[in-house]
């Protein structure tokens, strides 16, 4: 069962005029579009011309790549990798395996780690989250291999582990040797996979995302600078890593928010602190000033409600279990218009979560978004009257479909 409906925009959120999935199996349908009043599009250039060996800009909301070049090659990410380093202490800290005010045995292991450091001193004791302050503001490898320690009993495993969850995560270009980003020969990952997880990082734990703000931070009476420039020329930027090896270069992953959007840029591979952030600058202005992001459905939204046979209702409300984001060239918005594509003959018994169709999402005639459809509550098997009155409403339904045919 195909049905159409047209987007358009609402005093808060852009959000899809309401629709009802008929009962009877039909060709797909199409609501009367709204009359718009025209408006001029925006003419979208090349993207910028960006000195870096490898980059990427991507929408954190829908997920879209907006512009890239090179950004599946594998390079070393040098204190990229502590965007992962991070993000574990952060999902163990979400789940309650550790607690901010935990202390951490400093080895010696953790304190002779070369680069970067928070000066943390063997033989002492530091909390979890002076750690995670130190790992993201000041870069610290100390305090990497200090929470690998902790959490995994070593850096070997624990780098283990982050190859399992950046398997996880989709980064299909990336693996790991270890929790700095110290020069290894298996040790690399792409713009992209930082990309992405820099997307999970903002949006599964936003309770810790604060802390890729901060300009200094401070311990054993030494205070550090964060080396993200962009976080004091542009007020919008909020994260997230800079990182850099000789054979890496200069690398930055930064991420800035404008009235409701949020964009993340990674650069990697140019010449200098000043030009990573020039570079990222950038690709952020270009993001914002071509491309808007707009909330099509929140989680849970009811988007079709057909008819399901057998079961103790007759109706089966049908939508998105995730909220849905579309990434479009600005004053397009007036194009967008979504179809529902859903299975036919919806049969019950039914559990929530189960996949009914998909829906589509169109910019004029290019699709330019797909997700699941899934069912929003549970229905189970009606009693036996109730089935076989449905199974004589399915088949004279039928015969009237194939009539009107």
């Amino acid at each position: 069962m195909n049905v159409f409906m047209s987007v358009r925009r609402s005093a808060q959120l852009c959000l899809f005029a309401a629709i009802t999935a008929v009962a009877l199996p039909a060709a797909a349908q199409e609501l009367p579009q709204p009359q718009p009043q025209p408006q001029p599009q925006t003419i979208i250039p090349a993207a910028p011309q960006i000195a870096a060996s490898s980059w990427i800009l991507m929408d954190a909301n829908s997920g879209r790549i907006l512009a890239e070049h090179n950004s599946d090659e594998r390079l070393p990410p040098a204190s990229l990798t502590k965007l992962m380093t991070a993000y574990l202490v952060e999902r163990e800290l979400d789940r309650g395996t550790i607690k901010p005010e935990d202390m951490v045995n400093v080895s010696e292991n953790a304190w002779r780690t070369g680069g970067s450091k928070m000066f943390i001193e063997v033989g002492n004791q530091v909390a979890v989250d002076d750690l995670l302050h130190g790992i993201i503001i000041v870069s610290g490898n100390d305090a990497s291999v200090a929470m690998a320690e902790h959490l995994a009993g070593g850096e070997g495993p624990f780098a283990d582990l982050m190859n399992q969850h950046a398997a996880r995560l989709g980064m299909v270009n990336t693996h790991f040797e270890n929790a700095t980003g110290l020069p290894g020969d298996n040790h690399y990952s792409t713009a992209h996979d930082l990309a992405r997880l820099s997307r999970h990082i903002i949006n599964d734990y936003p309770e810790h995302y604060a802390v890729y703000s901060q300009r200094h931070f401070s311990y054993g009476g030494i205070d550090q600078p964060n080396r993200n420039r962009l976080l004091w020329r542009d007020p919008s930027v909020d994260g997230l890593k800079t990182g850099w090896t000789e054979a890496a270069g200069y690398c930055l992953v930064s991420s800035a928010e404008r009235d409701g959007m949020r964009l993340i840029s990674v650069v990697m591979g140019t010449s200098s602190e000043e030009a990573r952030a020039q570079e990222a600058q950038k690709l952020l202005s270009y993001g914002f000033r071509f491309y808007e992001t707009m909330k099509l459905y929140e989680r849970g939204a009811v988007l079709s409600t057909p008819r399901i046979w057998g079961g103790d209702i007759n109706e089966l409300r049908v939508g998105v279990d995730e909220e849905v984001y579309m990434t479009l060239p600005r004053n397009r918005n007036e194009e967008l218009r979504a179809r529902l594509n859903l299975n036919s003959e919806l049969q019950a018994p039914i559990a929530v979560g189960d996949d009914v169709g998909t829906l589509e999402v169109y910019l004029g005639e290019e699709m330019v978004g797909e997700r699941d459809l899934v069912a929003l509550e549970n229905v189970e098997e009606g009693g036996l009257f109730k089935r076989l009155f449905d199974q004589v409403r399915r088949f004279f339904s039928g015969l009237i479909a194939n009539f009107t045919d």
